[in-house]
């Protein structure tokens, strides 16, 4: 299924995202719980790909399997950060003799070893020449693309942050999903902006759930998300407290979604970080909203 045709039915949905093994020898406790999230039926699941393709070879295993074995539409990413114009057409070959329909294409992140190469001759610089070359592949896919309600990092300013997405679109991304915020409002005018640049495609909000103290440090470095004083707060009171702190992020976390429900937000993505636990409560907090799609 194309995630498209999930976006048309305007019906509250939940998915999750999750992430294959850094090492093999981590593979089967993964897959356990990629399986355990899988069978939460979520609209979605998605499976990230490592920073210069150091997982790749398990990303499309456990897309694979989420869709044959509990079908549950799968959402693969593919990088191309570095990557040459010859591997990225045998990874997106392999994409499609998976039967993998959705693909989120992104530039990823430039691994340390690489952060000050020369760039210039790389045949990737940006995350919409790799959008163009799947568009151009033959292959029938649903493609995905990110966006950033607070400003890429590397972008000078929001205005131009917003035309490169804007290119991304036309080169050919059918939908866009948010890195992590933990502000709603900053997601609200974010979507009023991108909309009066021509920017039409569904944006599926992001959310993290932080479950721990050490997760905040991460989130900024990784997004450079704003904390709301609120939020601060939380951990504050609560980071001490390991029990407490999950509870708390939990609860933080499904308060976003039921506002962004609320707000005419039909589909929203949690970065789930493998933790089937953390799944099924805020699938479970949400269980009266998301029935009513039966209704």
């Amino acid at each position: 299924m194309k995630l498209t045709e999930l976006f048309k039915q305007n019906k509250y949905s939940l998915s999750f995202e999750v992430f294959p093994p850094k090492t093999d020898d981590v593979y089967d406790s993964v897959k356990t719980a990629t399986e355990e999230i899988a069978r939460l039926k979520p609209a979605f699941m998605s499976v990230t790909y490592g920073a210069g393709g150091g997982t790749s070879k398990y990303t499309l295993e456990i897309a694979k399997n989420i869709k044959a074995e509990f079908g549950v539409p799968s959402l693969a990413h593919l990088t191309c950060v570095s990557s040459t114009k010859e591997t990225v057409r045998e990874r997106i070959a392999d994409i499609k003799k998976a039967g993998v329909q959705n693909v989120m294409a992104l530039r990823g992140d430039i691994p340390k070893a690489m952060e000050n190469a020369d760039r210039s001759k790389w045949a990737y610089q940006h995350a919409v020449d790799l959008i163009a070359d799947i568009k151009q592949s033959g292959g029938d896919f649903c493609i995905g693309g990110a966006c950033y309600p607070e400003v890429h990092p590397e972008s000078a300013t929001q205005k131009e942050d917003i035309a490169y997405l804007k290119a991304k679109v036309d080169a050919g991304c059918d939908f866009l999903t948010t890195q992590m915020f933990f502000d709603n409002n900053l997601l609200y005018n974010f979507l009023y902006k991108i909309r009066q640049a021509g920017i039409t495609v569904p944006v599926i909000p992001g959310i993290m759930p932080i479950t721990n103290a050490n997760q905040v440090e991460r989130a900024i470095k990784l997004s450079g998300s704003f904390m709301p004083q609120r939020f601060k707060s939380l951990v504050d009171k609560f980071g001490n407290d390991p029990a407490a702190m999950k509870q708390a992020g939990i609860a933080y976390a499904t308060d976003q979604i039921i506002d962004l429900y609320a707000n005419g937000i039909y589909n929203v993505h949690v970065y789930s970080m493998n933790k089937p636990d953390v799944a099924a409560k805020i699938q479970s907090n949400l269980s009266d909203i998301l029935g009513k799609n039966a209704e």
